[in-house]
Parts: structure tokens; C-alpha cells; sequence
């Protein structure tokens, strides 16, 4: 497959070494790094998003990481707006764009679009936060099937910011979320896109996960999470939902030891990466699995003209 003027795009379960592969494929390929993570992209979490160092960093050129502030929620369309603009720049200077991340709902937008819904006045908005907040998210959830039917089984029932959304929408427009997504999103050309999923088997990839949580704890996440918690960022925002905040703030409260914290960040993590996975298995199904163990030998064999996918698997 002819690389130049496409999109290369990999994805796997979180501590799969996605970010170790597309820095040697860009070295090897004259490419540049777009982040596909959503908790890689804020600035006070370095640790815990498990963001390339500094020095991976002075080595390639890397876009959209470590730039949103914690107290923000960033959404898959500024994530999709600016994505974009990056490819574009990357392939006028002639290089190839490689998106890498662990966020399914990000290469979905890309690859298949999203959907263009009117505008909602922030009063509507905020008035529906404010309704989910008091009555809780499961008398809101409910509140929302009566609405809107069609949301059941779209999205986990306890997901606050989408449950808002799909009311805000059917609210304000009289019209499904799913509707509007039906009808408005276009596809993008399957043909720029060179799909990779580095498919870890499940007991290496549980190792792999214990070595990460421990290497986190010695690079320093317990004061990050120490330094985030000064910030006093509401528990709604996406930060806060972040692996490691709420185990080694536990810890820090002396609520648990921190042989405990580990064990519950490993358990967290386990249960994130069985989700991307499934995931994959369900909305991912045309991407080229790659064998983890044969990175090298693939490495050896792609050049800067062309990709055979049948060496991936």
C-alpha cells in the first residue's frame, strides 16, 4: 500500500506501547505525532496519561498533547476540528501524519465523521446540568429514556456528559442525538487511512499493566495527584475522571495503604483496557492487527513508499 498523502493510524488497549511504535514508525517514515487520547491531552496530568516524555518529544514533532487545562472539558469535535488542521499542515510539509491513541470515539470521528447538530443556547445547557445534578444521574438517566427511547444502549447508562448531551438535543431540537447523526455525518475516503491495532494477548498485557502502575508510583504520580487535588477541579469534568486520581487520592488521605492504591489503579486499568478492547472487536473490525512481538521485524520491512498489511499480522 502506497504510504505517501495517507493517514496512519494506531490504536490498542492502554500500556499496548502504541507511543513507542509511532515514534519509530515516524522516525523511520519522516513522519509527525498527532495525539488520539483524550486524557493525553491535558497539561497538569503528565504521569497518569502516561504522555511521551520530553525527550521522544525533542526527537519527533508531537501535536495536540499535554494542551487543554484540567478544569476544561474537551469534546470529540474540538479534538476532531483541530486533528484535522494538524493532518493538513503535516502533509503540506510533506511528512506523514500518524495518529496514535487509545480513544475509540476519536479515530470514529475521523474515519466516519460526525454529526452536525444546530447550536444550543447556553441557557438550555446549563439548565440541564443543573437538573442532572440535583435529581442524580440515575433518576436523570431515566428521565432521558422517556425522552428519547432510541439512547438506550448507546452509551454506558452511567456516563454523565452523554446522557446531557442526548437531552440537550432531543430538548432543544425535538430530534434524536442519533437522529441528527443519521443524517448529517459523511464519511471520509477509507482509502487515506492505514489502520493498525497493536493487539496485546491478555495475560502479557496484564503484566504490562502491573509494571506500569509501578513505574507511575516511582515517576512521581502521587504528588501529581497531590498538585492536581489543590486545584479543587469539580468531579464532573473529564479530568477528574482520570485512572490514578481517585486510588492514590485514597492513599493520600490515608484511607488505604498504598500497596492497596496499586492493586485498585491496576484493577481500573485492567477493566479500561478490556473496554477499548471491546470496543475494537465491535466498531473496529477492518483494522490490520499487528503482533506486538513482531514490531521489530515489521519495523525492518516498511519503507517510506510503501506498507504491505499483510506483514502486521
Amino acid at each position: 500500500m502506497d504510504i505517501q498523502s495517507n493517514i496512519i493510524l494506531i490504536s490498542g488497549p492502554t500500556a499496548s506501547g502504541k507511543s513507542n511504535f509511532a515514534i519509530k514508525l515516524a522516525k523511520k517514515l519522516n513522519g509527525e505525532i498527532i495525539n488520539a487520547d483524550s486524557m493525553q491531552v491535558y497539561k497538569q496530568l503528565n504521569i497518569l496519561t502516561s504522555r511521551p516524555s520530553k525527550k521522544f518529544e525533542k526527537k519527533i514533532k508531537h501535536h495536540l498533547f499535554g494542551f487543554v487545562n484540567v478544569s476544561r472539558t474537551f469534546s470529540t469535535g474540538e479534538w476532531l476540528k483541530l486533528s484535522k488542521k494538524k493532518i493538513k499542515e503535516i502533509i503540506g510539509k510533506k511528512k506523514i501524519p500518524i495518529i496514535v491513541g487509545g480513544t475509540g470515539l476519536y479515530f470514529k470521528s475521523l474515519v466516519e465523521g460526525m454529526a452536525v447538530i444546530p447550536n444550543i443556547p447556553m441557557k438550555i445547557r446549563n439548565n440541564i446540568r443543573e437538573l442532572q445534578k440535583k435529581e442524580g444521574q440515575k433518576k436523570f438517566y431515566k428521565r432521558l429514556l422517556k425522552l428519547d427511547p432510541s439512547v438506550k444502549n448507546k452509551f454506558d447508562k452511567n456516563d454523565v456528559q452523554r446522557s446531557i448531551r442526548a437531552y440537550e438535543v432531543i430538548k432543544f431540537t425535538r430530534k434524536s442525538l442519533y437522529q441528527w447523526i443519521d443524517k448529517t455525518k459523511k464519511q471520509s475516503n477509507q482509502n487515506n487511512f492505514i489502520k493498525i491495532y497493536i493487539d496485546y494477548p491478555r495475560k502479557d498485557l496484564l503484566l504490562r499493566i502491573f509494571k506500569r502502575a509501578d513505574e507511575m508510583i516511582k515517576k512521581g504520580a502521587i504528588e501529581e495527584v497531590n498538585n492536581f487535588r489543590k486545584l479543587n477541579i469539580s468531579n464532573d469534568k473529564s479530568a477528574s475522571k482520570i485512572i490514578g486520581i481517585k486510588e492514590l487520592g485514597m492513599y493520600l488521605d490515608k484511607k488505604i495503604t498504598l500497596d492497596e492504591a496499586r492493586e485498585l489503579l491496576v484493577i481500573r486499568t485492567r477493566q479500561y483496557a478490556k473496554r477499548q478492547i471491546t470496543w475494537f472487536r465491535g466498531k473496529m473490525t477492518d483494522w490490520s492487527k499487528i503482533n506486538p512481538k513482531n514490531l521489530k521485524a515489521v519495523l525492518k520491512k516498511i519503507n517510506k513508499s510503501s506498507l504491505n498489511l499483510d506483514q502486521l499480522t
